[in-house]
């Protein structure tokens, strides 16, 4: 177990196309709707963007490194270690023309800091692909007011 990396890999099929999907990842306008508060811009390669989410204080930022129209998006964010963490989203057509949505973030080492931070952000994509499918396939939220408990917490 000396050399192993922990890895995230969330997959979840949404019934809308590729185009559709592709969108509400890379455009924060639709972003907003299920999984970030605000953005500093659209998803392209080698922009760098800052991320704020409605439940921490604090933004994150997002290094963009390739963009692949209606089939990959990959980016960096920071881990909790500090070391950036790299997420790759791939996207893939159904036969009845749904999609497909991969979500890896890679990775930590398997240690206690790597352990809990596969055990939230493993939570956190299955929410986002929860949220995303929601909002695209129903027009709802599921992100809004879901979290109000952990502000309340975290103000505390």
């Amino acid at each position: 177990m000396k050399n192993k990396k922990l890895e995230i890999n969330a997959t979840l099929q949404i019934q809308k196309p590729i185009d559709e999907v592709f969108e509400a990842i890379v455009d924060p306008a639709k972003m907003s709707n299920y999984f970030i508060s605000k953005s500093t811009g659209r998803m392209e390669e080698g922009k760098i963007l800052t991320w704020e989410f409605p439940e921490f204080e604090r933004s994150f930022p997002v290094r963009i490194s390739k963009i692949e129209l209606n089939n990959f998006i990959a980016y960096y964010w920071e881990g909790p270690d500090g070391n950036d963490l790299l997420v790759e989203i791939k996207l893939e057509i159904r036969e009845d023309h749904s999609t497909l949505v991969n979500i890896r973030e890679k990775s930590m080492p398997v240690n206690d800091t790597g352990i809990e931070w596969l055990k939230s952000n493993s939570r956190g994509w299955a929410n986002f692909l929860a949220c995303l499918k929601a909002y695209l396939e129903y027009g709802i939220n599921l992100r809004k007011g879901g979290f109000d408990y952990l502000i309340k917490t975290l103000e505390k």
